[in-house]
């Protein structure tokens, strides 16, 4: 498969060289050692406290308000009910890290320098909590942030697993409950993907979360007669393999509820090489695990929403929920996130502010996580941050009639230099084919070379046909690769630019290369 056009075919030679001065450029062009600060001016009373939730690995179109048939998220599927949801919001990175580290600061990961899983997020990165915090709230994050690091970013609370392990040890169980080991691509997949449907090992009292919705009960009421707002983010790791649910929740959904999915040839070509073991009833077992972490999920978000309730400041609230990335459960062969099929890059996204935002609204245009942190800046009446990425959609939230989404959005994936643009219709992915992954999800054929595919999702919504090739919708390829290539050149920041010299197709690979 040719990537790009006849006529621009990238310099082997010199994209190898650009490569090679990466590390010396980072030395040449580094980010700035001091972040930029919020205006000195204390958050007046009445600005409204803001709380983010999220999921971890929740891919869109699995709430019940979706119309997913198992109706696994009574209380996510009521907040909607109570504000505005999207239909059509996809995370900028299908990693944990890359996704986190772009929302939380508005700007998109290979600008925060965030692209691969355990890369750290920059001091001087400008997040959410900075921002916030030098406007006067009080700030809070609780569980599962992906900073990989030491750092607070700005959140005066800062809670983590590594808090609540110590609180366990501190409490043993009587009964020698502990939690069940995580050893993925140590044990076969359908092990370390719980594909018998194993609970955490836990009951619901000693759970992660659990401690992590106490920490957040406790904030909330101390503000209720607080002279400052506050702005919390409760992030869970559920329903992230392996799918973790406690005793209580085990066999609330079961594999025979579940339809094996359909692999297809070409599928098995390009499926990584973990999941090659797996059988039709492992993703059967696979999926009713991730369904039942996802329901424990929605009991503790609904936990969460039941205090806020209680303390009198719901609606004095912004309320925000939404997964950092997609999931498959067995499309085209794959249990991950780590590429730009829907399932893996479409997410949950919900606000609600109770007397200033619709209820029961539907969004269907396109937006991006990177939205996320400047429409709920404008919805507070707060200013926002310089050099965002992310455009405020103040006025789709608020149901204003000439407010649109975007035309495009993009999605990069650096660890296997592979990006995304996607239309209302169609979508175009770009890949070098040139870099064996580190993630653990190489293929039989880990250095294809470069390639385009091009999938019409209105005709084909499981994206089994590669259109690159019709004649016809080169225009469509030409325009999605040019839309794509002007927001990797354009939203560089600080980081070092785009060489000159090089032709649109070998720009384009050279955005791809991870420059963490």
């Amino acid at each position: 498969m040719k990537m790009f056009t006849a006529q621009c075919v990238p310099s082997r030679l010199r994209i190898i060289v650009w490569c090679l001065l990466l590390p010396l450029a980072a030395m040449v062009h580094p980010e700035s050692s001091a972040r930029a600060r919020a205006p000195r001016i204390a958050a007046p009373k009445k600005s409204p406290n803001i709380l983010i939730l999220i999921g971890d690995d929740h891919a869109g179109g699995t709430l019940g308000i979706d119309g997913d048939p198992h109706q696994a998220t009574p209380r996510l599927d009521a907040l909607a009910r109570q504000g505005v949801r999207f239909d059509r919001a996809y995370c900028n990175s299908p990693v944990c890290t890359a996704s986190r580290g772009s929302f939380i600061t508005g700007r998109l990961p290979h600008a925060v320098g965030v692209t691969r899983l355990l890369t750290p997020l920059p001091d001087d990165a400008v997040t959410l909590g900075d921002w916030l915090g030098d406007l006067g709230y009080d700030t809070a994050a609780i569980g599962k942030m992906h900073f990989n690091g030491r750092s607070k970013h700005g959140f005066a609370t800062r809670i983590d697993s590594n808090d609540w392990s110590d609180w366990l040890d501190a409490h043993p169980l009587a009964n020698g409950d502990h939690p069940r080991r995580w050893r993925p691509f140590q044990d076969p997949a359908a092990v370390w993907l719980n594909a018998s449907g194993n609970s955490y090992g836990l009951p619901l009292a000693a759970m992660e979360s659990t401690y992590f919705v106490d920490h957040a009960d406790k904030f909330i009421n101390q503000h209720k007669d607080a002279s400052k707002p506050f702005a919390l983010v409760v992030s869970f790791y559920e329903p992230h393999s392996p799918f973790k649910f406690p005793h209580e929740w085990k066999g609330r959904f079961r594999p025979d509820q579940f339809a094996a999915p359909m692999i297809s040839d070409q599928d098995r070509i390009d499926q990584p090489k973990v999941f090659a073991s797996l059988k039709a009833d492992d993703y059967q077992g696979i999926q009713a695990s991730y369904y039942t972490s996802m329901n424990f999920l929605d009991h503790q978000v609904g936990k969460v929403l039941d205090v806020l309730e209680a303390s009198g400041l719901a609606d004095d609230t912004i309320v925000v929920y939404f997964g950092d990335n997609g999931y498959m459960l067995g499309q085209h062969g794959r249990a991950e996130k780590h590429c730009f099929y829907e399932s893996a890059v479409k997410v949950p996204l919900i606000f609600r502010w109770p007397g200033h935002l619709p209820a029961d609204r539907r969004v269907l245009d396109l937006v991006e996580l990177v939205d996320m942190m400047p429409t709920v800046l404008e919805l507070a009446g707060l200013p926002l941050p310089p050099d965002l990425h992310g455009q405020s959609r103040n006025g789709l939230v608020r149901g204003e009639p000439d407010a649109k989404g975007r035309d495009v959005v993009v999605s990069e994936y650096l660890e296997n230099e592979e990006a995304m643009a996607r239309s209302s219709r169609y979508k175009l992915i770009v890949g070098s084919g040139a870099r064996r992954r580190r993630d653990g999800y190489e293929t039989t054929n880990p250095t294809p070379g470069p390639y385009e595919r091009l999938y019409d999702l209105e005709a084909d919504p499981a994206e089994t046909v590669n259109l690159r090739d019709r004649p016809e919708l080169t225009p469509v390829v030409t325009e999605l690769r040019a839309k794509l290539l002007d927001r990797l050149i354009t939203t560089r920041g600080s980081r070092m630019p785009v060489p000159p010299a090089l032709s649109p197709s070998e720009a384009l690979r050279w955005c791809l290369v991870p420059q963490d």
